[in-house]
């Protein structure tokens, strides 16, 4: 007891005076250590049942702190086991309800039960003596721990300096760890970790270590709020010191540019050659920036908005090649066919060769997907040596993607059109608006408007963007856009371009494309450039036929190049097979049956004529955005309700065509030699078929109304005969669009006579003679003019007319 009685100043008396079961105070904040007199404050009522019971009892009371602060009403789960057993020394009730207590720190205790009591927190507890430790070792630690205390307290502002000499002033070890322990500003669950432990030994232990711990990471605060500190002592003294320059050269009436950035700055602004106008924005923008502080928000905005004033041209420009052959030879290099738009360039460029500036250059390239709309831009750049830059219009909702945001906005930006021109760096590039039909609107405004501006010759010469806030001259711009569908594109927009229909590619041109450009490509890609490689006409015509169905040649071009995977792989297993990798070069056919073989299944199937002439059954014409086809209407009539069924999934013009087609033939039936009530208890069915496509359009009139004619007169019509054409109540046949396509389509399917509107035939003069051959065109004008050619059995009619007209197109 004697050795135990140097490492504590434990009183062992008092001890003895402590009764085993105590009332248990839950601390929510603190740690109460022993040797410490500290005020708590009691506010709940089981605690102030707990306080009040101590204080009539032994005034001894049991402190122990909660695990988690937060928890209002703790059960005795939630309370840590060890804690500090302390003598209440005065208690004070305040008018509040509340109760104030001292409370002084006796020794370490450590519940081992809980009691029944429902009122308070009460527990036997048990006394932790402090155990024996070697004298030597003791020692070491408590100077250690001495050291690092004084560190800590040197470091950390929040403990008084004179905690270091109340310190030293102890000389029992419990109280001088106890003593610390107390002073460490840390969380409840670290300083737990001290009464946890049992020896001094361990206790000195936990505490050198948690005093290392805070050491460091003192310093590192410490550290960190120095930089700063210096920062903001150098932004100062920068900010002064510029102040005082700035004063001194307005006393002197110096203009010399003290700050390199702003002399860079200046001659910056002097090299862009800028209009008058906006080089005077630009410098008073530039003094605005010399008056702001390096650290205010707005000279970051100067000084973005004067890098872009600065950045985008405004008087560099590449020279035209203005040589027609050679534009006209490029053109032809990178394209196969599409004779307008090419024909349209070089007569831009011949003009171009006479006045040096045209305005009113704005060309919309209208087609279906995979034409070469963009690539024919492309071209156009290359042509004639301007610089190319695209930007997509499609899904562009915000007018600002356009016009720019202006600069009140945090990160705002110029918008499309003078970002490229930024990218281009001239002022006469070629700008393709991609997609200009895919723009929408929404609440933040009509994109599409604001390209009325842009594309307005009459206006585009001082476009303003709303960041830059300048006029800008875009008329030296060669505008191109492109669209998929003219309707989508807005009518003032179409007002202020030149359309250019680029229709799809015909068989023929889908086979000189591919062997022109597609194969080369795709050979070199595929590194088969370096062997013979036979690819006939016959395998290229089967994957067009057999395996796309497209306007373009994207999937075309898709199809190709899995073929030529499949024959490197080939390739490859056949010269390892060999043993001959690389030494022997290998010849290779590709054949239909090889197309077939690596490709599948074909996808698509042609259209045919029927054979047999049936009743009912009319072939049509029709266009599609992959091109032309044919078009089977199928009529019957049988006893039921007086009404006409259209199937097909057919859309509301095409459903209008047809009551139309039946409203002509009952008023004319006498002259079709119908009777005059052929429909009084019959219902007249027509059927489309394939179902899953939808169909829409008037050019079925003419075939609706045959196709009723023949099931209601009983005569088959010509399996080898197709027609298209409107139809109006009085039987004119009215012109219909996409003849070539049409043509095309028969041509393919084995059509022989193909009927068209008179009014047409003014386009047959456009249409290639590949399309034409092996078909009898002719041209009607009436609804009766077709019957003579499509039923055999009817006596002919109007035969001067239809005569001539074939003669002249057999020509």
């Amino acid at each position: 007891m004697s050795e135990d009685s140097k490492n504590s100043s434990v009183d062992l008396s008092i001890v003895e005076d402590i009764p085993k079961i105590l009332a248990v105070l839950p601390l929510r904040d603190n740690v109460i250590f022993p040797y410490m007199i500290f005020p708590v404050l009691v506010g709940r009522e089981h605690s102030i049942k707990a306080a009040n019971y101590a204080l009539e009892s032994s005034k001894y009371i049991f402190l122990s702190a909660q695990k988690k602060a937060n928890i209002e009403e703790p059960t005795t789960d939630d309370i840590y086991e060890e804690g500090t057993i302390a003598k209440i020394i005065q208690i004070l009730r305040l008018p509040n309800g509340l109760m104030k207590i001292l409370v002084d720190g006796m020794i370490q205790g450590r519940i081992t039960k809980f009691t029944d009591n429902k009122d308070f927190f009460e527990a036997e507890v048990e006394v932790v003596f402090p155990q024996s430790e070697d004298q030597r070792e003791l020692s070491a630690m408590i100077r250690q721990m001495s050291n690092l205390f004084k560190d800590y307290v040197k470091i950390n502002k929040s403990i008084p300096a004179e905690a270091i000499g109340a310190y030293e002033n102890i000389d029992e070890p419990d109280r001088k760890l106890f003593y610390v322990a107390a002073n460490i500003v840390q969380s409840i669950e670290v300083k737990q970790s001290i009464l946890k432990k049992f020896s001094i030994k361990e206790q000195i232990y936990e505490i050198i270590r948690i005093l290392n711990s805070e050491i460091d990471i003192l310093k590192v605060e410490k550290e960190i709020e120095t930089k700063v500190q210096e920062n903001i002592t150098k932004t100062q003294r920068k900010f002064i010191i510029q102040e005082q320059i700035r004063i001194l050269q307005d006393e002197l009436g110096e203009e010399e540019e003290v700050s390199p950035e702003f002399a860079k700055l200046k001659g910056s602004i002097k090299k862009a050659k800028m209009p008058k106008e906006v080089h005077d924005k630009a410098i008073d923008e530039l003094n605005k920036l010399k008056k702001t502080p390096s650290s205010s928000p707005e000279s970051t905005v100067l000084r973005n908005y004067l890098e872009w004033l600065i950045e985008v041209p405004w008087h560099r420009k590449t020279k035209d090649n203005l040589d027609l052959t050679n534009v006209r030879k490029i053109l032809d290099e990178d394209h196969f066919g599409l004779e307008k738009p090419k024909e349209r360039i070089v007569e831009h460029i011949a003009v171009l060769n006479l006045v040096k500036q045209m305005r009113g250059q704005i060309l919309c390239f209208v087609g279906p997907p995979g034409v070469g709309k963009t690539s024919l831009g492309k071209s156009i750049a290359r042509a004639i040596n301007r610089k190319f830059v695209r930007i997509s219009l499609g899904g562009v909702r915000d007018e600002a993607e356009i016009r720019g945001h202006r600069r009140t906005y945090i990160g705002s930006l110029p918008g499309k059109i003078l970002q490229s021109m930024k990218k281009a760096k001239t002022i006469n590039p070629v700008m393709l608006l991609d997609e200009i039909d895919k723009m929408s609107m929404d609440f933040r405004g009509d994109p599409s408007s604001a390209m009325l501006e842009v594309l307005d010759p009459e206006q585009n010469h001082t476009f303003n963007d709303h960041y830059l806030d300048v006029d800008y001259d875009l008329s030296k711009v060669m505008f191109i856009t492109t669209a998929n569908v003219r309707y989508n594109i807005p009518l003032p927009l179409q007002d202020r371009m030149e359309i250019i229909e680029l229709p799809g590619y015909l068989e023929h041109e889908k086979m000189q494309i591919a062997k022109r450009h597609i194969i080369p490509k795709q050979l070199k890609g595929h590194g088969l450039d370096k062997f013979k490689i036979d690819f006939n006409d016959e395998a290229v015509s089967a994957i067009i036929q057999e395996y796309t169905r497209e306007a373009g040649v994207r999937n075309l071009e898709r199809e190709i190049s899995t073929v030529f995977r499949k024959t490197a792989r080939d390739i490859i297993l056949e010269q390892a097979k060999n043993g001959n990798k690389g030494k022997k070069k290998v010849d290779f056919n590709i054949d239909v049956d090889k197309v077939r073989d690596y490709l599948g299944v074909q996808k698509y199937r042609l259209q045919k004529a029927e054979k047999d002439s049936r009743i009912g059954s009319v072939t049509g014409l029709a266009w599609t955005s992959v091109g032309g086809d044919i078009l089977h209407v199928d009529s019957t009539i049988m006893d039921g309700s007086e009404k006409l069924t259209i199937t097909g999934q057919i859309g509301n013009v095409m459903k209008e065509s047809a009551q139309a087609a039946l409203s002509y033939l009952r008023t004319n039936a006498k002259e079709f030699g119908l009777k005059a009530n052929f429909q009084k208890g019959k219902e007249i069915h027509i059927h489309l078929p394939e179902g899953a496509i939808p169909k829409d359009g008037p050019s079925a009139g003419i075939t609706l109304t045959m196709a009723m004619y023949s099931a209601l007169s009983g005569k088959p019509a010509r399996s080898d005969v197709a027609m298209t054409g409107e139809i109006t109540l009085r039987g004119n046949v009215l012109a219909i669009g996409g003849l070539n396509e049409k043509l095309l389509a028969a041509q393919r399917s084995g059509i022989k006579t193909v009927l068209i509107p008179k009014e047409n035939e003014k386009d047959l003069s456009e249409i290639k003679e590949e399309v034409k051959t092996g078909l009898k065109i002719i041209c009607i004008e009436n609804i009766k003019d077709a019957i003579p050619h499509l039923f055999r059995t009817t006596r002919r009619r109007r035969t001067t007319t239809t005569t001539k007209t074939t003669t002249r197109k057999k020509r």
